[in-house]
């Protein structure tokens, strides 16, 4: 909620003579291509040939989320299965890149370690991400494939539920999943008196919530209209935050820093943005935020 570029192979040693043999016998046919370990880093190696790109394994397209896999963003915790906001994003990206969903592989891959620094194992990561200039450090982004806002939940019978502003909500014991820009929500725009609670997952901060350990916990929105729905249904939507500063937060795939594959997927993601099918897979899979007020 780890991919080391191999030396090039020593090739045997032939002779100058030989070299001109082969080259005139050959001309200017194609040459076989190295395998995928040697393959290169940076969008200025990339290229972007449709099914042929320099993934971990040649002709499959590897996309990590965490486990579970949390609705609206994923079905019945099946990320393959194509439901869900995320799930059909993943597989319209691959479409895009020239990866049909037979050629598509799934790994698990917890939230922090998507964007931790390090080598990964996945060509590109979903999983509620968030771009910032801090995990840029670490890893590459593409370009933001779903406009996010905040969101405050809290049980209907608790004073929390009647918080209208965020100075109501700073003498409240809040929780989030560590490493979230929820967590960051709390910290930098609520500034509580007490300290957060932070969860390894949102599983842990629902049943904190239940089991009164803290007043209001914070999600992103669609996950809040999820969560009130359906898994925690005496709990009602506060509110959402504002987005802070001029660029609207939003989540981005995850690659590994320097990835061939960078550029291929903005350009993919960018091509659903301008068709209209970020914006017809957000209208089929998350929930309207009209309802939710606005906290100030």
């Amino acid at each position: 909620m780890y991919l080391a570029l191999a030396p090039h192979t020593l090739r045997r040693a032939v002779s100058a003579a030989a070299v001109a043999l082969l080259a005139t016998a050959v001309g200017c046919a194609p040459q076989p291509e190295e395998k995928s370990a040697a393959k290169p880093t940076g969008t200025a190696g990339a290229t972007c040939a449709k099914g042929k790109l320099a993934t971990q394994t040649a002709g499959k397209l590897t996309i990590a989320t965490d486990e579970p896999a949390y609705e609206p963003w994923f079905k019945d915790d099946k990320p393959a299965n194509g439901e869900g906001f995320e799930s059909a994003v993943a597989y319209a990206v691959a479409q895009q890149l020239g990866y049909d969903k037979a050629n598509v592989v799934w790994q698990s891959v917890p939230f922090n370690k998507a964007f931790a620094p390090g080598e990964k194992t996945f060509d590109f990561d979903i999983n509620q991400v968030s771009i910032s200039a801090e995990r840029k450090k670490a890893v590459d982004f593409s370009s933001g494939y779903y406009d996010v806002r905040q969101a405050v939940i809290a049980l209907k019978s608790s004073k929390a539920a009647k918080a209208t502003s965020i100075a109501d909500l700073k003498g409240l014991k809040l929780g989030a999943q560590v490493g979230t820009t929820s967590l960051d929500y709390i910290d930098d725009v609520v500034k509580p008196a007490q300290e957060p609670a932070a969860y390894a997952k949102n599983d842990q901060a629902k049943s904190a919530l239940q089991n009164g350990q803290v007043d209001a916990i914070v999600v992103d929105l669609p996950t809040a209209f999820y969560i009130t729905a359906a898994e925690v249904t005496d709990a009602k939507i506060v509110g959402q935050f504002e987005n802070q500063g001029g660029t609207p937060e939003q989540f981005g795939l995850v690659l590994d820093k320097g990835s061939a594959l960078t550029s291929c997927v903005t350009t993919a993601v960018d091509a659903l943005r301008k068709d209209g099918t970020l914006a017809s897979l957000e209208k089929q899979w998350l929930s309207d935020a009209v309802d939710a007020p606005v906290l100030k």
